[in-house]
């Protein structure tokens, strides 16, 4: 080893690259088979279940065919799920994990383990999306640390010898959707953070020392309460008034958390003459008071969709004539951010030159008392998450050729960001929220570029903004890599759009996936059956209507498993993926004047990601 930086200064400047990520691959790989060596030691397996994995094991090409492991995709030795359900495990908690990097999943459920749950856990796997512990011999108290993995989204504990009070902690954690402590000696009163989620995915009960809703059996102790739980009261309470107090700090720092306050439009100093700055010329001018008549002052019943709230919040805004708008209030720029109302009028007036079929067109904008108003033409058919996942009678599901002409025209709208504008203009939110259906169901998209307005101090977007229910980025479609590097790319953006594509076809929502014993996200999901080569079970069966359909989806799915490949560089670009989509849609009259992307003067993908990595925050407007 001490031979390698000479040998770096002899190699050729051009080829030193690929010479780096072949290395990088290699000991990425080699971490992989250490972390399964190192966990196959510190078991004890007396059935043999994991005998395979010195042989299978070996080497970075049959890594992915271990017994319970499972890659994101078959070439990429990369470990992101391991699923070691009833295996006849026993010991204490395995070692060697901590070299899985890109785990995401752990299923241990069902073996004999013991001892107690590391609290460092999250320390060693802190992108951990489902951990399933249940059905073993586990001791000893929650570790209040599982707060730190702050993408879990189900959590697993049930039928194991837990103690102790229940870590009020756990209510922070943004995305936990699924918790399961069935079955322990736990004691105490149910955190009042945990009590208030819903029942179904919350469960406490054959806990005899748990009281307080949503469990029948009331906290009063009176005199036969020993000092032991008293002080344990007093001790969890604290810890649950400091754990409150977080998460109401934290929910205070959200953006979501905007379509609760109607206070705000009570708050605008400025005077309500104020003329909104409009782009198109034949539109009638509108004050800020036409807005607030046309939106009854922002009211909560007004708001379009809750969901994108990403950057802001949106409302439906009902003009005297009857003409209706959508007016975007953004997320309140952070103290000390460089985005003054200077620089915000020259972005978003860049943004409103910005035109194409498949966008929704920005028609204004209004800067007023430190609140930032946009103004959106209103498409009527809502967001394309709605008509995915919410009730709509008897329309309430869309067929593959409406489907597949959403994806296209989705599609057709990246490209056109990706490639016919120069400079690019990245999305950075793309999702089913950000994608509205017009009067003829033809793909919309909206929010496109306004991850830098709304970008912290310096304009600059890191890993926390953009995941992790942050400023920018809808949880289940923020691309992997921004969970290491903060820079965001185009690439990213096709992950996104992969996920989009994913859930046209499934029917699934991005991360809370329960199909027969798998619990986790979308892509985790079609990973797995892909892997297993059962890919064609995720498709919806209702798309289904001939063998014809049945070619098309399975197209599109292997487009859309290539979209949210693990390694931004395998992916294709969104230009690429328009073209694979439109081949498939060629059966169909799907054509339009924006087929045909004009490329913009800037060069290929990778001399643009080379430029954004350059600057710093990527492409910018």
């Amino acid at each position: 080893m001490d031979l390698l930086p000479p040998l770096l200064r002899l190699w050729p400047p051009p080829l030193l690259l690929p010479l780096l990520l072949v290395l990088v691959g290699f000991i990425h790989c080699q971490t992989d088979l250490e972390c399964l060596s190192e966990f196959r030691l510190s078991v004890i397996d007396q059935s043999g279940y994991l005998s395979s994995w010195s042989a299978n094991s070996s080497s970075s090409s049959s890594i992915c065919n271990a017994v319970g492991v499972q890659c994101l995709h078959p070439s990429e030795a990369k470990i992101y799920s391991l699923s070691l359900r009833a295996a006849g495990l026993s010991g204490s908690f395995p070692r060697g994990l901590d070299k899985c990097s890109s785990l995401t999943g752990l299923d241990l459920s069902g073996n004999s383990f013991s001892g107690a749950i590391p609290a460092d856990l999250c320390k060693s796997l802190p992108f951990l999306v489902r951990l399933d512990l249940s059905g073993n011999d586990f001791s000893g108290s929650i570790p209040g640390e599982l707060s730190q993995c702050q993408y879990l989204n189900a959590l697993d504990l049930q039928q194991n010898h837990l103690t102790g009070s229940i870590p009020g902690q756990l209510g922070v954690l943004p995305r936990l959707a699924e918790l399961h402590l069935e079955g322990n000696q736990l004691s105490g009163e149910i955190p009042p953070i945990l009590a208030s989620r819903p029942a179904p995915n919350f469960q406490f009960q054959d806990n005899a020392g748990l009281c307080g809703p949503p469990l029948s059996k009331s906290c009063g102790g009176g005199s036969k309460a020993s000092a032991g739980i008293i002080a344990g009261t007093v001790v969890g309470g604290a810890v649950i008034l400091l754990a409150i107090t977080a998460v109401a700090f934290y929910l205070s720092r959200r953006p979501k958390t905007m379509r609760d306050d109607t206070t705000w439009a009570k708050k605008i100093k400025a005077p309500r003459s104020i003329t909104v700055s409009m782009f198109e010329q034949f539109l009638v001018k509108i004050k800020l008071s036409d807005l607030m008549a046309a939106t009854e002052s922002f009211s909560r019943d007004n708001v379009i969709d809750a969901g994108s709230a990403a950057t802001g919040v949106a409302y439906r805004a009902t003009l005297r004539d009857g003409s209706v708008l959508a007016v975007k209030r953004l997320a309140p720029a952070p103290r000390g951010s460089s985005s003054d109302a200077a620089q915000f009028r020259a972005e978003v007036e860049a943004l409103g030159l910005v035109r194409h079929a498949n966008l929704v067109p920005l028609l204004g904008y209004c800067v007023t008392g430190g609140e930032r108003l946009l103004l959106y033409k209103h498409m009527t058919n809502g967001t394309l998450w709605s008509w995915l996942h919410d009730a709509h009678g008897t329309l309430d599901r869309l067929d593959w050729p409406a489907r597949l002409k959403v994806a296209l025209g989705a599609s057709r709208g990246m490209a056109y960001l990706h490639h016919g504008c120069n400079p690019r203009i990245l999305h950075r939110s793309l999702s089913t929220h950000t994608i509205l259906l017009d009067d003829d169901f033809d793909a919309r998209i909206t929010d496109f570029g306004l991850a830098r307005i709304v970008a912290p101090a310096g304009g600059h977007l890191n890993a926390d903004v953009l995941t992790a229910g942050g400023t920018v980025g809808d949880p289940g479609h923020d691309a992997p890599e921004y969970r290491r590097v903060p820079i965001t790319t185009a690439k990213g953006d096709v992950y996104s759009f992969g996920v989009v594509l994913l859930q046209l076809l499934t029917s699934q929502k991005p991360l809370d996936v329960t199909v027969g014993d798998f619990k986790g996200s979308l892509v985790e999901w079609v990973g797995a059956l892909y892997a297993s080569g059962r890919s064609g079970d995720a498709i919806d069966k209702s798309l289904s209507g001939g063998a014809a359909d049945d070619g098309e989806l399975l197209q599109a799915l292997k487009i859309a498993c290539g979209c949210v490949l693990y390694a931004p560089n395998d992916r294709p670009s969104m230009l690429e993926v328009f073209e694979q989509l439109r081949k498939i849609g060629e059966r169909y009259d799907f054509t339009d004047e924006g087929d045909e992307i004009p490329i913009a003067a800037a060069a290929s993908d990778e001399t643009a990601a080379t430029q954004q990595r350059s600057n710093g925050n990527g492409a910018s407007l």
